[in-house]
C-alpha cells in the first residue's frame, strides 16, 4: 500500500474474494475489487482460464495482464474431489465467491449454493452469465458479439445505409462487469447492515439494455424500421450533433443548448445561420439536419483539427477531436490521473497497466502488482492464508487438487 498516513486503508481492505471468473466480464468486476483493496484469489483450472491462453496483444497490452493485476494466482482442479474439498476449505475464509460459468456448471460440479453455504453461511455468492439463470435464453452460449446481436446494440450501430455493426469496444462484457461489481458491493453493504449473506446475479443481456435508451426514444411498438443514426444522436433529438471533417482528421461537435449553437455559429464565422429559418431554432435544425451538417462540414474541413478544437473548447462548446488509439494510450491526462501507466511486466514485457475508474479520494490506493504465472501462489496461499499444514497440503495435492 502507499504509505500516506492521513489516508484511510483501501475501502475493501478486509474483504476476501474467491475469483473463479474468466475472460472479461467477471475478471473486470474482481479487478475493480482488487483495486479497491480486496484480497482477490484467482482460482484457475490446471490449464488456465481462456484469456490467459490467448496470444499476446501486439504492442500495447496483454488483456489477461491488465484484468488480473493485484490478484493471487491459485490452481484448483474442480474436476477432482480433492479440488472441490480445497475450494470449500477456501470458502470458509472468504467473503465473496464470484464465477461466470454457464448456468448449472457449479451445481454439476457439486458446488452449488447450498454446498457453498454449508461451508460458510456468511458467504456472498455472485455470478454473471450471458442471459441469466432463468428464462428461455438461459442456456444460449453468450459472448460479447452474440449479446450485442441479441440485445439490439448491433441494430443501432452504423449508418442507415449500412448493415448492422458491432460496437468496437466489448460493451456487453464490461457493462456486465461494472454491474457485477455494483451488485457485490451492494451485497456486502447488506451483510454489514443486516447480517444476511445474499446471492447476486448479473446478465450481460440485461446490463447492456439500458444503454439503448436514446435509440428507444425513436421506437414505436411494432415498428421494425432501421434505427441506425451513424454519428448523430441516437434519438435524433439534437442538431448539430455529429462528427465533422477537418483538414487533417475529424472532430465531434454537439449543441445541447441555444447558447452552444450561437457560439458555434459565431466561432465558425457564420452568424447568418442564426437568421436562417432552417437553423434558427432547435426544432427547425432537427428537421433540416442534413442541410445543417453539410453547412458545418463545409467550414470545419478548412480548419486543422487541433486548432478548431482549441477554439471551440475554450468557448465551452461540447466537442472533441477524433483520436486514434495510439494517441489515447499515450494521453497525458489518463497518465497524470493514474488511469494508465506503462510498466515492465515480468511475463509480457512493456505493457499498459490500467488503474480503476473508481477513485476513493480519502483512502490509500494499493500499489500495482502485476498479474502472475498460472498457479504461482497456490502453495503460499494454501499454507499461509488458509493455514494448511504440510501434511494437509500434500494430502490434497496427492488427490490432484492443484493439478
Amino acid at each position: 500500500m502507499e504509505c500516506t498516513s492521513n489516508l484511510a486503508p483501501p475501502p475493501l481492505a478486509d474483504v476476501v474474494v474467491l475469483d473463479l471468473t474468466q475472460v472479461y466480464n467477471g475478471p473486470y468486476a474482481t479487478f475493480l475489487m482488487a483495486q479497491a483493496g480486496a484480497t482477490v484469489i484467482k482460482v484457475e483450472s490446471p490449464e488456465g482460464e481462456h484469456l490467459r491462453k490467448r496470444q499476446k496483444a501486439v504492442g500495447v497490452a496483454e488483456p489477461f495482464g491488465v484484468l488480473n493485476a493485484n490478484k493471487k494466482n491459485v490452481v484448483v482442479d474442480l474436476q477432482t474431489e480433492s479440488g472441490r474439498q480445497a475450494l470449500l476449505r477456501m470458502a470458509t475464509e472468504a467473503d465473496v465467491i464470484v464465477y461466470n460459468y454457464a448456468p448449472g456448471v457449479m451445481e454439476r460440479l457439486g458446488l452449488g449454493a447450498d454446498v457453498l453455504r454449508q461451508a460458510n453461511p456468511t458467504l456472498i455468492i455472485a455470478s454473471s452469465t450471458g442471459y441469466g439463470s432463468t428464462g428461455p435464453y438461459r442456456d444460449y452460449p453468450a459472448m460479447d458479439l452474440t449479446v450485442q446481436a441479441m440485445s439490439g446494440v448491433m441494430s443501432v450501430t452504423g449508418s442507415p445505409d449500412t448493415p448492422p455493426l458491432k460496437a468496437g469496444p466489448a460493451v456487453c462484457d464490461f457493462f456486465a462487469g461494472v454491474h457485477l461489481y455494483g451488485a457485490i458491493a451492494t451485497a456486502l453493504y447488506e451483510r454489514a447492515m443486516t447480517g444476511r449473506a445474499g446471492m447476486v446475479e448479473v446478465s450481460m443481456f440485461s446490463s447492456v439494455f439500458p444503454s439503448l435508451l436514446s435509440s428507444l426514444g425513436l421506437h414505436k411498438k411494432g415498428d421494425t424500421g432501421c434505427k441506425r443514426t451513424g454519428n448523430r444522436h441516437g434519438g435524433l433529438t439534437m442538431s448539430p450533433y455529429n462528427v465533422y471533417e477537418t483538414a487533417d482528421g475529424a472532430i465531434a461537435i454537439l449543441s445541447v443548448s441555444e447558447a452552444h449553437w450561437k457560439t458555434i455559429a459565431g466561432l465558425l464565422g457564420k452568424l447568418e445561420w442564426l437568421d436562417d429559418p432552417r437553423f434558427s431554432a432547435k426544432v427547425e435544425r432537427i428537421q433540416n439536419m442534413d442541410a445543417l451538417d453539410a453547412a458545418i462540414n463545409s467550414v470545419t474541413r478548412t480548419w486543422a483539427k487541433a486548432a478548431l478544437f482549441e477554439v471551440l473548447v475554450s468557448a465551452r462548446v461540447p466537442c472533441a477531436p477524433v483520436r486514434e488509439l495510439d494517441e489515447v494510450v499515450n494521453d497525458p491526462h489518463l497518465h497524470q490521473t493514474g488511469m494508465l501507466k506503462w510498466v515492465q511486466h515480468p511475463l509480457y514485457g512493456e505493457m499498459l497497466a490500467h488503474g480503476s475508474p473508481l477513485n476513493f479520494l480519502s483512502h490509500q490506493t494499493p500499489d500495482y502488482v502485476p498479474s502472475g504465472a498460472l498457479g504461482q501462489d497456490t502453495e503460499s496461499v494454501m499454507k499461509g492464508f488458509y493455514k494448511l499444514s504440510d501434511a494437509e497440503y500434500q494430502e490434497l495435492a496427492s488427490g490432484g487438487a492443484f493439478g
